[in-house]
């Protein structure tokens, strides 16, 4: 079966945002426009098509990001009058949630942002621009809930400059704003677009209001300056000041070259629960966002080497593909998402996942529409579809060609900061809660499983109050396992005070092959935030090559079990001499002895507790903020800033998660439900010295 759509007709895009901004309602709106759907569900109700989880039905929130794919015909633009693939990843927006954008993001070609237009950039529309930043993801910005009161196309504007470092460039402008927004003026056209009731008709081509003609002037004209910026021959116009010979074909190409290189953030407006301005966005989606074939070949490296190899977008390349996410059906057992760069997969394609060495046969193909599955026999470079019959492929694995093999960059690790205690209310039910954990834990790479060392328990880590909620909750509907839950508890981490320089010698002889290696490690705190940083500080060869990843290895190990039934964090561990047996040093041996080596530089160089310090965003009334500031203030919280947007406040500020448990609720409490706040993991930093009794009681 050859491809059904030319790849230059691909989109692969993303949307994502801040919790509530409206993604899922825009996504909804979407897939009605494009006759994926007939009728159109709301989130407050639970009957969207992309939240299909009942979690996500009964909170009302996006939990796990979801699939579709939709086709659209722009009616102007270099895509009019051409059917185009959409690929639609519909992603969370609370920052429990956050793994599910990153590998998003680490698959997709464009994303749109979305942003609420009374709020502007919130705190989880920051974090999720720079995962964007990280993969170079080109964006477009829909400035929604135009209808909202206290909705301003100008301030959102202006904080996506302010505090995401980009350059909006606005091709549309509102009329009226809040309850009076009635329509819009495409400024690349020069028309205004008039909005007729809530079913999405409008009136296109009109004339632009006398009252607004001279703002949407001086609109254009920033347009115009932008675009001059990344076309030369929009600034061969503008230069000569031959403005009226600049057309609207010159204007969408310079938008759609400023997008791709990332320059400019072309910004659209609109409300999607009215269903306006979603048609205008599909035509900017295809317009202004890349094909597959726009973007640079995927790069990765021969396994086992450091030599770099690229997989240009083809058909008939070798067959590379990244894992970027896995969902158990009990129908059909393990599905796993791929998105396919390069060559051709079919059903029976037998694929190599260089990082187990594992080969694996692909057993059936789908493209998948939230929870439903559409089977076909084969797809192609640019493809995001859904594969069963992969048992030992995880997150962030890639699969290709055994004849050709390659590594992709896999997806960044994400540090819990929460940790809960589960037990099987029964004997009988223990295997079943180990299972359902084994499973969720392979879906979701910000959950952690471990084992309490002292009191036996199982431990999930996660990335907050509610990502925990939710997985317990999972397990008791998908997994038939009623789990007793303790308190949640902050997931303390460990680092070093000093340097030491630490000798160990790890020798055993006990009748047949012996063991022996000698590492002398130079050990110290590392930058916060670095991780292990292990550095071969030898010469002369005293230890051979090949026995270094060991010693690395078994420092990681000992890093992961900490010294004091926590993990350590930011370590920088220095290789700088040891011995070996002719007979009798082993890859083994050496692990062993980077690990007790670890181990022991630890207790004497001492330990600093760290605790996760979360970003805090509160928007609050003005009459509240008193309160609002005290209760910070209380909970060890440091304000970083204030600032007043319309007739609220929002108070930036930093505080410990130990003293956030709770929070939230509280805050409605005291405001009577008129004040929102958001939070992100800033940083681990050192506990108080006056605290550090208290935490180490807490955390015994």
């Amino acid at each position: 079966m050859s491809r059904q759509t030319r790849i230059e007709r691909y989109r692969n895009i993303g949307i994502m945002a801040h919790i509530d901004a409206g993604k899922t309602t825009l996504t909804e709106r979407v897939l009605f426009f494009t006759g994926r759907i007939h009728s159109v569900g709301e989130v407050h109700d639970g009957s969207t098509e992309m939240d299909w989880l009942p979690q996500e039905k009964q909170r009302g929130i996006t939990i796990t990001s979801a699939a579709t794919t939709a086709f659209w015909q722009p009616r102007q633009g270099p895509g009019a009058g051409v059917p185009h693939r959409i690929n639609i990843l519909d992603t969370p927006g609370h920052v429990d949630f956050t793994i599910e954008v990153e590998r998003s993001l680490r698959v997709l070609d464009g994303a749109v942002a979305v942003f609420d237009a009374s709020q502007g950039v919130e705190p989880q529309s920051e974090a999720v621009w720079r995962q964007a930043d990280r993969y170079g993801v080109p964006r477009i910005a829909f400035l929604n809930k135009m209808d909202k009161v206290g909705a301003d196309f100008a301030m959102s504007v202006a904080s996506i400059q302010a505090r995401l470092g980009a350059r909006p460039v606005a091709v549309q402008w509102p009329l009226g704003e809040g309850s009076e927004f009635r329509g819009l003026v495409d400024l690349v056209h020069q028309r205004a677009v008039a909005f007729d009731g809530e079913d999405g008709a409008f009136r296109d081509g009109l004339s632009v209001p006398e009252a607004v003609r001279a703002e949407v002037e001086a609109q254009r004209l920033r347009l115009i300056e932008a675009c001059a910026d990344v076309d030369a021959t929009v600034l061969e116009k503008f230069v000569d000041g031959r403005l009226e010979d600049i057309t609207a074909e010159d204007l969408e190409r310079a938008l759609r070259s400023g997008t791709l290189a990332r320059t400019l953030v072309p910004v659209l407006c609109g409300s999607a629960f009215k269903k306006k301005g979603v048609q205008m966005l599909l035509d900017a989606i295809v317009n202004y966002l890349p094909a597959p074939s726009d973007v640079a070949a995927v790069e990765g490296f021969v396994p086992g080497t450091e030599a770099r190899v690229s997989r240009p977008v083809s058909d008939v390349g070798p067959p590379t593909a990244l894992a970027f996410k896995l969902m158990s059906d009990k129908a059909v057992g393990g599905i796993v998402f791929l998105r396919v760069y390069s060559g051709t997969l079919r059903a029976g394609t037998v694929l190599l996942n260089p990082t187990t060495g594992r080969r694996e046969r692909v057993g059936r193909l789908m493209f998948m529409h939230a929870n439903r599955r559409e089977e076909v026999a084969e797809v192609h470079a640019g493809d995001i579809c859904a594969a069963l019959g992969l048992k030992g492929v995880r997150t962030g694995d890639t699969l290709c060609d055994p004849e050709a093999p390659v590594v992709l960059e896999s997806l960044g690790v994400m540090e819990p900061v929460v940790q809960l205690a589960v037990e099987a209310r029964s004997p009988a039910e223990l295997t079943k809660l180990e299972e359902g954990l084994n499973r969720l834990a392979a879906e979701d790479p910000s959950l952690r499983v471990g084992v309490d060392p002292e009191s036996g328990q199982v431990l999930l880590s996660g990335m907050g109050e509610l990502h925990l909620e939710v997985v317990v909750d999972r397990l008791k509907t998908e997994h038939g396992v009623e789990a007793r839950v303790g308190q949640p508890k902050v997931a303390w981490r460990d680092t070093l005070q000093r340097r030491v320089r630490q000798e160990y010698r790890h020798v055993r002889q006990s009748g047949g092959p012996g063991q022996f290696a000698v590492v002398v490690l130079d050990v110290g705190p590392a930058p916060r935030g670095a991780g292990l940083v292990f550095v071969d500080d030898t010469r002369g060869g005293t230890i051979p090559r090949e026995l270094i990843p060991a010693i690395e290895k078994g420092v990681a190990g000992a890093m992961a079990r900490g010294v004091r039934g926590v993990p350590l964090v930011d370590v920088e561990v220095r290789l700088v001499d040891g011995a070996t047996h002719v007979r009798d040093s082993t890859p083994q041996a050496f692990s062993v002895a980077g690990s007790l080596a670890l181990q022991e530089a630890a207790r004497h160089a001492g330990v600093q507790p760290l605790e996760p310090v979360m970003e805090v965003e509160v928007t609050t009334p003005e009459e509240y903020l008193g309160d609002v500031l005290g209760d910070l203030a209380s909970r060890r919280g440091r304000v970083l800033g204030m600032e007043a947007r319309g007739v609220v406040r929002l108070v930036n500020a930093r505080v410990p998660m130990a003293n956030l448990f709770g929070y939230v609720t509280g805050l409605r409490g005291r405001t009577q439900g008129r004040a929102q706040a958001s939070m992100r993991l800033g940083a681990y930093e050192p506990v108080p010295e006056a605290l550090q009794a208290a935490f180490i009681e807490a955390r015994a």
